[in-house]
């Protein structure tokens, strides 16, 4: 038990760190000044993540009738900001990375609001009690702020001060960022097993169907906003990763049964979403052979 807490409170924390640190090194000022080029689809996939994804976690945890705790991490983990993995899907299914990019680093920016703001809500809508009084909205501000924006911030000003050497490293280090994310992961699902197990078929059914809700509804509504096919394909990868490492992150500081949703979406987020990808390939490679 003793390594299982050190393991959420501080060894997680710190790799969530170094991968916010690690997507730091590949933005500059112009993926954020993209909001003002190309508004439509960065307004679009925002409302998407930061706003229906929250809204639809809600209404699936109470349609499952989750109880208050499972709700309350499924609302937690809806309201995370998109995974750095949604950009590399992004790019194997011939999507527009430059929005995935974009979406994922204003929403790592607006969790800071966000994440806090709709776990507050969820905890009391669903009357999650068993959390007692740890729930505290300038607390999770902080621990989202000293895990995602500070080393976010640190990572742009080192490839702003060293540009060559950071594109000669970058691939290095995002491997390494890679290998960190997925052994953190596992890990923390090996370390809360037993919770798991006692939680999975209640919390499995209601994460994937988050899963594939969210993914298929941003399709639906990029398309119908007549955004082009690669615009909505990184929309809907970018609502089908979530940085599930925040979730679990922030979720183990206050109650380690609000990891479980997390924890569960993780086992197969990258399945579903991966499926989509290889769907939009296809369909992607031959708009782009119309449009020549």
């Amino acid at each position: 038990m003793e390594d299982s807490t050190i393991l959420t409170t501080l060894v997680l924390p710190l790799a969530l760190a170094v991968i916010m640190a690690t997507l730091g090194l590949s933005l500059t000022l112009a993926d954020f000044r993209r909001v003002v080029v190309v508004p439509r689809g960065v307004a679009i996939g925002l409302a998407n993540l930061l706003v229906i994804s929250p809204l639809l976690a809600f209404v699936i945890a109470e349609g499952f009738g989750l109880r208050p705790e499972l709700a309350v991490g499924l609302v937690l983990l809806g309201a995370s900001p998109g995974g750095t993995m949604a950009n590399m899907l992004t790019h194997l299914a011939r999507g527009d990375v430059a929005l995935s990019v974009t979406m994922t680093a204003i929403s790592s920016l607006a969790a800071v609001i966000t994440v806090p703001l709709f776990l507050e809500l969820a905890t009391e809508r669903f009357g999650a009690d068993g959390l007692g009084g740890e729930v505290e909205m300038l607390g999770v501000v902080a621990r989202v702020f000293a895990i995602t924006i500070i080393p976010l911030a640190l990572g742009m000003w080192v490839r702003a001060r060293r540009p060559e050497r950071v594109a000669e490293l970058y691939p290095r280090v995002r491997r390494v960022a890679l290998a960190t994310f997925v052994a953190i992961i596992v890990a923390a699902v090996i370390a809360e097993r037993e919770r798991i197990d006692h939680n999975a078929a209640d919390v499995a059914a209601a994460a994937l169907t988050l899963n594939i809700a969210a993914m298929s509804i941003s399709y639906a509504i990029s398309r119908v906003a007549r955004l082009s096919s690669r615009q909505a394909t990184a929309i809907a990868i970018e609502l089908g990763i979530h940085n599930a490492t925040l979730a679990i992150a922030i979720g183990a500081t206050i109650a380690t049964v609000l990891t479980i949703p997390a924890a569960v979406y993780s086992a197969f987020m990258f399945v579903t979403a991966g499926l989509f990808a290889r769907l939009m390939y296809r369909r992607n490679a031959e708009a782009d052979v119309e449009v020549a």
